[in-house]
Formats: structure tokens, C-alpha cells, sequence
């Protein structure tokens, strides 16, 4: 049984937007190679059959995950999420109290996770810190090299 995964309605689309761009781009694509490796005469020696034939088990095994994927996702109705403690989705503001720096982070599905973007994945170490945390909470976070501690600053969405 996998797990369920929660989205935004931008990163649910991009879900579906790459299940499509494999499923009606990349899946013909994948045959017709294939097909053209096959007309090259004797498959027990042909190697650029054997290489299309891998490459589409693997387009097939990315189709069939990224199919799971959408099944266990269900989208988040932002506006009925409590802003007094963090969640999937909220937007935090902390600061390390060892040397004061302040970052700002949105907390979202593994899927959508762009630390350029300050999207973290709530799978993530500081992810699974700060979750449940309120305004004021220190956040005692373990990372490879220690534990850091970060003060809650602010919550929105």
C-alpha cells in the first residue's frame, strides 16, 4: 500500500502534464524505435534492439510509477488549512539561533520540493521538524552533522 502524497493544484497538474507527455510522446516514440531496430535484421545480435527494449521498460516503469503516484494524491484546500500551527503547505519563517539567519520556507509534497524555489519536502528532516510547530516554538531539528535549533518566526500560507 503507498502512502498518500498532498498537492497543490500547480504541482497536481505537473503530475499530470508529465504522465501525459510520457504516455503520448515518449511511449510511441519508444515503439517505433523499436520497430525501426527490428527491420535491422537478426535480434539475437542486434544491440540497438536490445538497448530500445531497455529504454522502453524504463519508460514504462517511470509511467507506472508516476500512475501510482497520482493515484494516492489528493489536492490541498489551502484556504480551509489552520495558520496557528505548521502544515503541508504553510509558509515558515525561522531562524537559526546559532547564527541568526533567517530563511523562509514553504513546506510541500516530496514531489514539488525546490530548495531553489524555498520549497522543502515535509519528508525532509527540517520538514518533519517544523511540522505541528506554532509561532514562538523552538524547532530541534536533527541533520547529519548535529542538531540545529531554529526559532519559529512566522506562519502563513
Amino acid at each position: 500500500m503507498s502512502k498518500v502524497s498532498y498537492y497543490t493544484a500547480e504541482g497536481l497538474k505537473k503530475l499530470k502534464d508529465e504522465l501525459n507527455q510520457l504516455r503520448d510522446i515518449e511511449r510511441p516514440k519508444a515503439s517505433q524505435a523499436i520497430a525501426e531496430a527490428r527491420d535491422k535484421g537478426d535480434l539475437s545480435e542486434n544491440a540497438e534492439y536490445d538497448a530500445a527494449k531497455e529504454a522502453q521498460g524504463m519508460l514504462e516503469m517511470k509511467i507506472s510509477k508516476l500512475e501510482e503516484t497520482l493515484a494516492n494524491a489528493r489536492l490541498i484546500d489551502e484556504s480551509q488549512l489552520d495558520t496557528s500551527k505548521v502544515l503541508v503547505l504553510s509558509t515558515v519563517r525561522i531562524k537559526n539561533q546559532t547564527n541568526g539567519m533567517e530563511m523562509t520556507y514553504t513546506l510541500v509534497a516530496d514531489g514539488e520540493a525546490n530548495l531553489a524555489a524555498g520549497k522543502i519536502s515535509v519528508n525532509s528532516p527540517i520538514g518533519k521538524g517544523l511540522l505541528g510547530k506554532s509561532v514562538g516554538d523552538v524547532a530541534d531539528i536533527q541533520v547529519p552533522n548535529g542538531v540545529i535549533k531554529f526559532d519559529i518566526l512566522e506562519i502563513s500560507r
